[in-house]
C-alpha cells in the first residue's frame, strides 16, 4: 500500500476532538445565539439540550459507521453501499452544499465581528480578505490544519470558561460601572415575560437556528480517512464531544441570559461583545471579540476542510469530476481546496448587495442542508444494521445506543425541523431553496453519474483507507 499517494493519516485524537468543537462551536453560538433567543427567550436552553439529544444520536449512529469501515468521505460513502448510489451523490453533494453555506454565514459573522472595530471598513473588504487566507492554510500538510485547528479551538474553549466564570463572578459580586446596568442574576430568566415569552411557538420557531448551531459536528466522520488509530480515536471524540458542546451552549447562555435582560440582546455583532460592552467592561468585550474572530476562523477552516474531504471522497466513487480526487504532494486534496475558495466568494457578493439580511437567509438555509445529512446519516444507519446478522451486529466496535428507538426518534424529530422551516414565513425560502437543490441533485445523477455507471466506469476506491 502505498501511503503517499492517498491522503495522509496526519489528525491525532486531540486534532479531531478540537475539530468538531471547532466545527460546531462557532457561528451559531457566538452570533446565531442572538436570533434563537429573541424567538424563544430563555425557553432556547430547551431548545438546545433537546437539539442536542437528537444531535448525538446522529453522531453515535455515524461513529458505529465510521468505526466499522473508516473511509473518505465517510457518510457519502456508506451512504451509496447501504441506500445505493443515487442516495450516496445526493448525501455527499448535500454535505459539501451544506459546508459552503455555513462558511459563507462563518465569513459575513467575521465581517460583523471586524465592525467592532473598524465600521467605517465595508463588512465585504473583510470577507475577501478571510476566503483567500483560510484557502491559504487547507493547502498545507493536513497536520498543520490540526495543529491550527486545535489551537484555535483551544482558545475559544478557553474563552467560553473564562466568560462562564467571570459571569457568575459578576452576578455573585454585583459588579456594575457607572451608567451601566446592574448585573441580574436567576431573575433575569422569569421577570421579563416568564420562561417561555413567546410560548410553546417560539421555542419551535428557534430550532431552526439551533440546529445550525450544531451544524458542522459531523465532520468527525469525515476524518476518518486521515486519523490515526481510527477505530480508537473516534469512538473517543465522538463522545467526548456532544456533552462538551451542550455544556458549552447551555451554561453559556444561561450566564449569559442571567447578566443581561433577554429582550436587550440583540444582533449587531456578537451577543457575548455586547453584554461586557453594556456591563461598561470594555476591555474584555475587546478580548471576546478577539475570540470570536478566532471562533469565526477556526470554523471557516473546518468548513473548507469537511467539504473538500467530501468532494475527494465522490471522486473517488465516480460521484464528482475526477480532478476533485488530486492530491497534492502533502496529500491534500487542492481543487477541492480552491472549488471551496471560489464558492466562498459568493459570499462576498451576497455581503456586498444584501449586508443587514444576509445572516438569517443562509442560517436557514444551511440548517436545511445539516438536517437533510443528519436525517441521512440516521437512514444509512438503519439500513446497515438491517442488513447485518445477529453475529455482525455483536462483533460491531462501537454499536449506537438505545437501538431501535433511539435512532428512530431522532429520525422522527429531523422530519420534524423541515416542518418547522416550512411553517414559519422567515424560512420558507431555506425550505424551496433545500428542495429545489435536492431535485437538481436527483436530476444531475440521472442525467451525468447514471449513464457513466452503465458504461462500466469503476468507482475508486483507495486500498489504504481500508487498512
Amino acid at each position: 500500500m502505498q501511503q503517499a499517494q492517498g491522503l495522509k493519516r496526519g489528525l491525532s485524537a486531540r486534532h479531531i476532538r478540537f475539530m468538531a468543537l471547532g466545527s460546531a462551536i462557532g457561528t451559531g453560538l457566538f452570533y446565531g445565539s442572538a436570533s434563537a433567543i429573541q424567538m424563544a427567550g430563555p425557553a432556547v436552553l430547551l431548545a438546545y439540550l433537546i437539539g442536542g439529544g437528537a444531535v448525538f444520536m446522529v453522531m453515535r449512529a455515524l461513529g458505529e459507521m465510521a468505526v466499522h469501515n473508516p473511509v473518505a468521505g465517510s457518510f457519502g460513502h456508506y451512504a451509496s453501499t447501504y441506500l445505493g448510489p443515487m442516495a450516496g451523490f445526493i448525501l455527499g453533494w448535500t454535505y459539501a452544499f451544506e459546508m459552503v453555506i455555513v462558511a459563507i454565514a462563518d465569513v459575513t459573522a467575521f465581517g460583523i465581528y471586524m465592525g467592532f472595530w473598524f465600521p467605517e471598513v465595508a463588512r465585504w473588504v473583510w470577507v475577501l480578505g478571510i476566503v483567500f487566507l483560510i484557502g491559504g492554510l487547507n493547502l498545507c500538510n493536513v497536520r498543520v490544519f490540526g495543529e491550527m485547528e486545535f489551537w484555535l479551538s483551544l482558545l475559544k474553549v478557553g474563552a467560553i470558561v473564562a466568560m462562564i466564570l467571570a459571569g457568575l463572578g459578576i452576578m455573585a459580586f454585583g459588579f456594575s460601572q457607572a451608567g451601566s446596568p446592574q448585573a441580574g442574576g436567576i431573575g433575569n430568566l422569569f421577570e421579563h415575560g416568564g420562561f417561555m415569552p413567546n410560548g410553546v411557538g417560539g421555542l419551535i420557531a428557534s430550532f431552526a437556528v439551533v440546529m445550525f448551531a450544531f451544524g458542522g459536528i459531523e465532520i468527525i466522520g469525515v476524518t476518518a480517512g486521515e486519523a490515526k488509530d481510527p477505530q480508537r480515536v473516534i469512538p473517543k471524540a465522538i463522545n467526548a464531544v456532544p456533552l462538551r458542546i451542550l455544556l458549552f451552549y447551555v451554561l453559556t447562555l444561561l450566564v449569559l441570559m442571567c447578566l443581561y435582560p433577554w429582550p436587550q440582546i440583540g444582533s449587531q455583532g456578537s451577543p457575548f461583545v455586547q453584554i461586557f460592552s453594556n456591563l461598561g467592561i470594555g476591555s474584555a468585550a475587546a478580548v471576546l471579540n478577539i475570540v470570536v474572530i478566532s471562533a469565526a476562523i477556526s470554523a471557516i477552516n473546518s468548513d473548507i476542510f469537511g467539504a473538500g474531504r467530501m468532494m475527494y471522497g465522490l471522486a473517488q466513487q465516480g460521484h464528482a469530476p475526477r480532478g476533485f480526487g488530486k492530491l497534492s504532494k502533502h496529500g491534500v486534496p487542492w481543487m477541492t481546496v480552491l472549488v471551496m475558495g471560489a464558492a466562498l466568494l459568493i459570499g462576498v457578493l451576497l455581503n456586498y448587495l444584501i449586508p443587514e439580511n444576509v445572516f438569517l437567509l443562509i442560517a436557514s438555509i444551511a440548517t436545511f442542508a445539516t438536517v437533510w445529512v443528519w436525517l441521512m446519516i440516521l437512514l444509512t444507519q438503519v439500513a446497515m444494521r438491517r442488513g447485518m446478522s445477529r453475529d455482525q451486529v455483536a462483533r460491531l466496535q462501537f454499536p449506537v445506543p438505545f437501538w431501535p428507538y433511539g435512532p428512530a426518534m431522532a429520525i422522527a424529530f429531523m422530519v420534524f425541523i423541515f416542518g418547522v422551516l416550512g411553517y414559519y414565513p422567515d424560512t420558507q425560502a431555506a425550505l424551496l431553496v433545500g428542495v429545489l437543490w435536492v431535485v437538481f441533485l436527483v436530476a444531475s445523477y440521472l442525467l451525468w453519474c447514471k449513464p457513466r455507471a452503465g458504461q462500466g466506469q469503476p468507482a475508486a476506491e483507495p486500498a489504504e483507507l481500508h487498512r
